[in-house]
């Protein structure tokens, strides 16, 4: 009986043609929710005229120039930092924050960050516009939420000082909002939320968890790894991704609206601001952070 229906069904034109094209729809649709909903018709959001804002030998010639800076940045930060990495552990058990002390308002952090990268991935998913989610300020979100997460261990703080150096876009998204695409109720709200969260998670850190400590300030190799990170991911998957779907994702194939460099040359223009930015402003929060803190948090115990 199996083998008389297995052959039946196997016979049926319908169910082989539908089993044939059941990976090809599954691929479709997950395409689709990916960047589907991308709508090209709004300037700077992608499309045709997006991609040919530049042209390929410019876009090459740009691409080598940068991964290679790139690379370069990150070895002579890795030059920097080898000696620390072995001592990146608190010396003595007075560098972490007392036992007893609580962790509410890093708990309260915690579900607020995470809440809001959910209400983002529902608003990404319900406009098919999941690639978005492969910008620079989502992937700090997750670097934070998994900071909050893990122990006093040397991979959080690994991570904590990588993504220190990383809030550039949080800044920029701040003072140059692109909110012409965000459309549903709450989701203007919800961005303006993400990005400040993102600052008061490391300042908090910085402030009331001894642990969390940002390398001193005349130590420029943290700033020059995230930076030489940040253009390879920018250079190579972000505007590799952007290519193939034109979204112009984190601006990479063409400028924003509201760039002010916006020009022929504006990824120039930007990898030399940014690096200054990058540089500068990871060491700017830290001034921050030390104002007014208690006296033990700014006595440096970690390399």
């Amino acid at each position: 009986m199996d083998g008389s229906c297995g052959t039946r069904c196997s016979a049926d034109p319908n169910v082989r043609s539908s089993v044939a094209s059941a990976p090809a729809s599954c691929l479709e649709h997950f395409l689709d929710l990916a960047y589907g909903g991308v709508d090209h018709t709004l300037p700077g959001n992608g499309g045709a005229p997006c991609v040919a804002f530049l042209s390929l030998g410019q876009r090459a010639a740009e691409s080598v120039l940068m991964v290679g800076v790139s690379l370069i940045e990150m070895w002579f930060a890795w030059k920097g930092l080898r000696g620390q990495l072995a001592n990146l552990v608190p010396r003595t058990t007075s560098s972490v924050a007392p036992v007893g002390e609580p962790k509410v308002v890093r708990t309260l952090l915690l579900c607020l960050l995470s809440l809001t990268f959910g209400m983002e991935m529902g608003y990404k998913f319900s406009t098919r516009t999941l690639i978005y989610l492969l910008n620079p300020c989502h992937v700090v979100t997750v670097m934070q939420i998994v900071v909050l997460v893990l122990p006093q261990c040397r991979a959080a703080l690994i991570l904590f000082r990588l993504q220190l150096h990383m809030l550039n876009g949080a800044l920029l998204a701040l003072l140059f909002p692109i909110l012409n695409t965000r459309l549903l109720p709450c989701e203007t709200k919800v961005y303006y939320i993400q990005h400040v969260l993102l600052y008061l998670v490391p300042l908090y850190l910085l402030r009331n968890e001894g642990f969390y400590q940002a390398e001193p300030l005349g130590d420029w190799s943290w700033g020059l790894l995230a930076t030489g990170l940040l253009f390879l991911y920018h250079f190579t998957v972000l505007q590799g991704l952007g290519l193939l779907t034109q979204v112009n994702l984190n601006n990479m194939i063409c400028p924003a609206i509201s760039d002010p460099f916006y020009s022929r040359w504006y990824r120039l223009w930007a990898s030399g601001h940014q690096t200054a930015l990058i540089m500068l402003h990871g060491k700017l929060l830290t001034i921050v952070s030390r104002l007014r803190a208690p006296s033990h948090l700014l006595r440096p115990k970690l390399n």
